[in-house]
């Protein structure tokens, strides 16, 4: 198996086998949790792209090229995927859009404030990027339909190339662990190719790992399966960041493309249904 593949299937059993029973009252279902689950994979040699079963390459491919644009509408994505529809407010926002908050919700643009650190400062440990707003987040004080699961990541130039630790604060090991995981190393990809660096060790940390009771015969299914697949490589296209930023929508599908030519995954599991409203 690929090495994100193994690592997310022991995980998955893992909490299966150990993990505590735990009421969900947003949802009104069951969730079996592990704290403190992390995933590590070098990117250079293996995208993390779960083959276990299939997964919509698009729709995370599209998600991270809006977070760079820095909306809050999903006009854009809407192309793409409906999926954000779900938390929209009654103005036609979305509250805790993971790219808004990076480019302006703080009163800074921390993506370019990012690029322009590391450019002048390869070795620093100051790079940063915050989604979670504690003024407006979380503690009982917050009425939105949504808040940031992935809530803070750093990056660390090293060796030439460029590491991305993603902290989540809460997964849906079986919809979101994949999708993010393959979303954020692609921003890793496209991170680095703007500071003219390679991908390098993407880690993705999570809080509280979960799997929803409805979800249990789909995780029993992952935990029996086992697949030979080659490694997935991955490329970031000449000028793939500024292009993101523009939302260039040619950018999607020449990632989509160069993803889609290497995956051959086992069959989707049925009746995998996102849980909605779960903050």
């Amino acid at each position: 198996m690929t090495p994100f593949d193994l690592q997310y299937r022991n995980a998955i059993a893992d909490i299966m086998d150990n993990g505590f029973e735990i009421p969900n009252p947003w949802s009104g279902r069951v969730t079996k949790m592990l704290p403190g689950v992390t995933l590590r994979v070098d990117v250079s040699e293996s995208f993390p792209l779960l083959t276990l079963r299939k997964i919509p390459l698009k729709l995370f491919v599209a998600e991270q090229v809006w977070y760079l644009m820095g909306e809050n509408r999903p006009d854009w994505l809407r192309t793409y995927t409906k999926i954000w529809d779900d938390f929209l407010e009654s103005d036609g926002t979305i509250k805790a859009a993971y790219g808004y908050r990076w480019r302006h919700h703080f009163g800074r643009d921390q993506i370019a404030s990012l690029i322009d650190h590391l450019t002048q400062n390869p070795h620093s440990r100051h790079a940063v990027v915050v989604t979670w707003d504690p003024a407006d987040d979380g503690l009982a004080v917050d009425s939105k339909k949504n808040l940031p699961c992935p809530y803070t990541f750093t990056v660390n130039i090293a060796g030439g190339k460029l590491h991305l630790h993603n902290i989540v604060r809460s997964n849906d090991m079986i919809l979101g662990c994949p999708h993010d995981a393959a979303g954020f190393a692609l921003l890793q990809c496209l991170l680095a190719e703007r500071l003219g660096v390679e991908p390098g060790i993407y880690t993705h940390s999570i809080s509280n790992a979960h799997i929803y009771d409805n979800h249990f015969d789909g995780a029993r299914e992952i935990m029996a399966r086992d697949h030979e697949h080659p490694l997935v490589k991955f490329t970031a296209p000449s000028g793939a960041f500024h292009r993101a930023t523009q939302g260039d929508g040619t950018l999607v599908d020449e990632i989509f493309q160069q993803l889609k030519s290497q995956y051959q995954p086992l069959e989707s599991i049925e009746n995998l249904k996102i849980t909605v409203n779960v903050y």
